[in-house]
This record gives C-alpha cells, sequence and structure tokens, in this order.
C-alpha cells in the first residue's frame, strides 16, 4: 500500500470516529441515493395509465371507454421502475394510513387508528432515521398526524422531518402564498376565514402548484446532500375543484355509472351494504382535473431532476394514503375493504438497483415502506417496524424463499364492530363481529360481489387466511381480534367441521375492546 493511500484511509476513519458515519460521506464525497416520497391523497387508482394497463378493458375504463384521464409523467416512473399492483392501506383513512407509513408500525400501536389522533412523541419515522445517517431531510404539504389543529403550519413535532415550514397538519386547501412571516392560507371567505375555495389560484398559487415549487426549492439548495423530501400533495380528496384550466378541461367526457353502481352483492356485509351516497358523476371531470394537475407537476419535479443529473442516484415513490370509490357499488370515499376504497398506486423508481417495467402483484401495505426505504438507502433500522422489507422483491422480481404473500388490513377505531382484513394478489378474507367473513376471489369477481367463503373449493384459501390474520394479532396485538366473535369465526375457519353458522348469529352480545390509548 501506498503511504499517500495509506494517510488517506486513516484520515477517513479518524473523521468517521469523531464525527459520526454521515458526515464521513458528505467528507470523502460519498453520497448515498436521495429519497423522493410524492403522496396525494384519496387517489383512485384506476385514474392513472400504468394501473389501467395491468387491468381488463371492464376494470381499466370503470367511468367509460372514453372517460380517462392521461398521466404520462405518473407513468414513465411505472415504465422505468417498478409497480405495485396490490399495494393496501394499512387503514384506508387519511391519518392512520399516514402514521403506518411514516411508522412502519401499524395504526393501533402508533396509535393513530383514526382521523385527528397525534402520532405518540416515541414513533421514530425513516425521515429521523435518514437524518441520523446524514440525510438533509424535509416534508411540504399535508400532515394530519398531529391531532386537531387546522391548518397548524410547521408543527412543533417535527419526527425527523428537519424542514418542515411548508408542512401543514389539516385540511384540502386550494390557495396558498408566501408571506414575510410564512406561508398561509390564500382564500378567505366573507367572514374572513380560512376557506376551501379555488380562489383565482394560478399555477403560482394553485396549492399542488405551490407545494411542488416548494419541493423543487428543496431540492435546489440540498442537491450536492443526500436528501430526504416528502411531498404530501391534499388533491384529488374532495372538495372536488381544481384550477383554470384544469377546471373545464374534461368536461366534455363520456362518463358512465361505474359498472357496480346497480349491481349489489347478494346478502351485503355492513360495510358494502346500504350506499351512503348517490353518483359523483357531475364531479368526476373537477377528479379528473386534479389528477392532470398532480401528474403536470410531477413532470415539472422530474425536469428539474433531469436537468441537474439527480435521476440517477434518486429514489423516487409515487403513491397515496388510500383511495376513492368515486360511485363504484354506489360509495363515495374511503374506510371500507374494497379496491376501489383500500388499494393505492405504489410505484418506485430507482434505475440503479430496480430495473424499469418491474411488476409486483405480491400484497403490500403501508407499515412496510419504512422498512423497504432503509434497506433501499442501506440506512440502519431503530427495529421498531412491524412491516417487512420488500427491497429483494424490488431487485430481483421474485420474492425470495419461503415467503408469505399476505398484508393485514382494518377499519378505524378501537372499540366498534369495524372490520378486519387480509389479502393476498389473489385473495381478500374480511370479517367483523357483525357479519359472516367474505372471502374474495379478486380474478374470478374484480367487482367484489361474491362471497366464496363457504364453497368447498376454497376451504384451504379461507384457512390460509385465517390462520395469518389469528398469528399476526397475537405477534402485534391488534385489538380488534380480541373480540369473541372475530375469533370464533376464524378459528371455524381453520379448523371447523359441518355447516358454517357465523358467529354474529350465534348471540347478540357484543364484546368491547377494553385496551386504551391516549394521543
Amino acid at each position: 500500500m501506498q503511504r499517500r493511500e495509506f494517510i488517506k484511509i486513516m484520515g477517513i476513519s479518524a473523521i468517521g470516529l469523531a464525527t459520526g458515519c454521515g458526515n464521513v460521506r458528505a467528507a470523502v464525497g460519498i453520497k448515498k441515493p436521495n429519497l423522493l416520497v410524492i403522496q396525494t391523497d384519496e387517489h383512485n387508482f384506476r385514474t392513472l395509465g400504468c394501473y389501467r394497463d395491468t387491468l381488463s378493458p371492464e376494470q381499466a375504463f370503470m367511468w367509460g371507454p372514453k372517460a380517462i384521464v392521461e398521466t404520462p409523467n405518473i407513468d414513465f416512473l411505472a415504465k422505468n421502475g417498478a409497480l405495485c399492483t396490490r399495494f393496501y392501506a394499512t387503514t384506508p383513512v387519511c391519518s392512520p394510513s399516514r402514521g403506518s407509513l411514516i411508522s412502519g408500525q401499524y395504526p393501533y400501536n402508533t396509535p393513530v387508528n383514526q382521523n385527528d389522533i397525534a402520532l405518540n412523541d416515541d414513533v421514530i419515522s425513516f425521515a429521523e432515521l435518514m437524518a441520523k445517517d446524514g440525510y438533509s431531510t424535509g416534508y411540504a404539504g399535508k400532515w394530519h398526524l398531529n391531532g386537531p389543529p387546522k391548518p397548524e403550519w410547521a408543527p412543533s413535532r417535527k419526527f425527523g422531518f428537519n424542514d418542515n415550514r411548508y408542512m401543514f397538519n389539516r385540511g384540502h386547501w386550494k390557495k396558498l402564498e408566501l408571506t414575510a412571516n410564512g406561508p398561509r392560507i390564500g382564500a378567505k371567505n366573507a367572514k374572513g376565514n380560512n376557506s376551501y375555495d379555488v380562489d383565482g389560484a394560478d399555477e403560482k398559487s394553485f396549492t399542488t402548484d405551490w407545494l411542488a415549487d416548494r419541493t423543487i426549492e428543496f431540492v435546489k439548495a440540498n442537491k450536492d446532500k443526500s436528501f430526504c423530501y416528502m411531498l404530501a400533495i391534499p388533491d384529488p380528496h374532495g372538495p372536488d375543484t381544481v384550477r383554470k384550466p384544469y377546471d373545464t378541461m374534461f368536461d366534455n367526457l363520456d362518463y358512465q355509472q361505474p359498472r357496480t353502481y346497480e349491481k349489489f352483492a347478494k346478502n351485503p356485509p355492513s360495510w358494502d351494504n346500504t350506499p351512503k351516497a348517490g353518483p359523483r358523476i357531475q364531479s368526476q371531470s373537477k377528479y379528473f382535473g386534479m389528477v392532470k394537475c398532480i401528474d403536470d407537476n410531477i413532470g415539472k419535479i422530474l425536469k428539474y431532476l433531469k436537468d441537474n443529473n439527480l435521476m440517477d442516484n434518486t429514489i423516487i415513490v409515487f403513491t397515496s394514503d388510500h383511495g376513492d370509490m368515486r360511485s363504484e357499488h354506489r360509495r363515495q370515499n374511503k374506510s371500507i375493504p374494497q379496491d376501489g376504497s383500500a388499494k393505492v398506486p405504489f410505484i418506485i423508481y430507482y434505475p440503479k438497483k430496480i430495473k424499469a417495467g418491474t411488476i409486483i402483484h405480491e400484497a403490500m401495505g403501508c407499515v412496510d415502506f419504512l422498512p423497504t426505504m432503509l434497506a433501499l438507502t442501506n440506512t440502519k433500522t431503530a427495529g421498531k417496524e412491524e412491516g417487512r422489507d420488500y427491497s429483494q422483491l424490488f431487485i430481483d422480481g421474485k420474492a425470495p424463499a419461503g415467503w408469505k404473500d399476505i398484508t393485514f388490513f382494518r377499519g378505524t377505531g378501537y372499540d366498534n364492530d369495524n372490520w378486519v382484513a387480509a389479502a393476498t394478489k389473489r385473495y381478500k378474507l374480511v370479517t367483523s363481529p357483525i357479519d359472516e367473513p367474505w372471502l374474495y376471489d379478486l380474478e374470478k369477481d374484480p367487482d367484489e360481489q361474491i362471497n366464496f367463503y363457504t364453497d368447498p373449493a376454497y376451504r384451504e384459501t379461507a384457512k390460509f387466511l385465517a390462520s395469518e390474520m389469528l398469528a399476526y394479532a397475537k405477534k402485534y396485538n391488534d385489538p380488534r381480534y380480541k373480540r369473541s366473535k372475530i375469533q370464533a369465526d376464524l378459528t371455524w375457519s381453520i379448523s371447523g367441521t359441518g355447516p358454517f353458522v357465523p358467529a354474529s348469529q350465534k348471540d347478540d352480545s357484543k364484546q368491547k375492546d377494553t385496551r386504551h390509548y391516549t394521543g
């Protein structure tokens, strides 16, 4: 070894002892991959061209064969990266889903099990771990993890997102602006209060555009470092309004009611029973407009990354917190286990390690995000995550030996009669204390109208899913599985004989969860 090389190595070692690994990399010019996470809100996966390409025509064109919005920039990420066809919101409501994504923990352990509950102080986010590893971190957009305050700019608890100037806790504001005192809502009502009105917002003040610009500013300021930034766009969540010219761009499409609008399951379960809302086709053009505006702004961000030679060393994730039924099953919004509500887009672009055009069919959930991102960035974990590391699936395109294709998700709350579910690439089992179990075969019945639970041909499938659900509940202490009726139905699924009688029909008693949390 040359003396000069020896001195250099010893110098690097000394720097490491004095400053820690993150600063060592900066000192010697070693740059870890950047991470840019783009999360939308209440986003139906069928609005993305890359997802329509994975579906049959009757599933892809749910609102009519010509009622589509093109999304070339999001499609670019999928075409040149990996797309997950079965990514489920761990709870398909805003706060619980977001809490699970940043923590890798199930909602009742964060303890954000429903909207407007604050994260526990001991939650460790992926951003906190990456910041400790030398990353510059930041966040712009909707947070929804600090309880009721609204909008509450720059919450004092940052959870590792060190530059959170443009983070706001709650709201679906359409117009934002910068002032000498920081950001603020740009639209007011007649009483002078903050308003969701578009109020003449343009390409500089409309929320999606405004947040994209703040993202580019952060990347520009940190492009010579390793950075981790999360952009949380509050659209296409309602209200279904968008700035010009997107507000009329899709008015002339031939919109049709979804194929399931007038098609009802036989003896439907509570989560798919009495429709909660009528048609929303009249506002579908505005929803498409919001999606198009999102895609155009992602294109603006991608252009900056390309122009500054950052694409090859940046992991770009596109996802959403939950879906929107958009009149499927004559339902609106989210919170139910059907795919329109619970399945969300999840795309990763990372050309150094992920082969272009990779399709992952294995089921995933929000809790799997943190361990997967830490593995892809070679960042040390805190060991608190409850999800799984999917990085090998993304890198190799296939599951490792012994891998179980399954993910778990649930409805909101602790002490109510809501549902719990598990899904694989093909099947979904859903149960609750007030319903018989429902087993969906998503290959034979993508409309989710048929219950295959008592079909003898599905006995082993029901047994596998039920066994995994009980094992999950025991390992992660999900309080809802303590309900005697859920336990009884899942136990019968595993070892029962003779005609099935749902536990919900055996008695009228209701067992409440006793576990209590404060947020």
